[in-house]
């Protein structure tokens, strides 16, 4: 016997956003440490007073990515924590 359709979409809705929070959090760490590494192999290696005005710009750049999937992380894991605060019983 098989679940009915909505069953099994609520199901597989149920374990993504388990782990969406988890993903987003490695996604951001992976573009940090890319830009960081991307930053020292372009900026640093050739390095004159250009770069040492340049260098905050560049590398804020370089990490929006990360801080984007970051503040994706957060959003999710707020939603989730507050999707189980209403499933919660009045009780507890």
């Amino acid at each position: 016997m098989s679940l009915p359709v909505s069953k099994m979409k609520r199901t597989k809705l149920e374990k993504m956003t388990k782990i969406m929070p988890g993903i987003w959090l490695a996604m951001s760490i992976a573009t940090f440490l890319g830009g960081l590494i991307a930053f020292i192999f372009l900026f640093v290696l050739d390095f004159n007073i250009y770069w040492l005005i340049l260098a905050p710009v560049i590398l804020a750049i370089y990490q929006s990515p990360a801080a984007y999937f970051f503040w994706l992380y957060k959003k999710t894991k707020r939603a989730r924590s507050r999707q189980e605060k209403k499933s919660a019983p009045d009780g507890i």
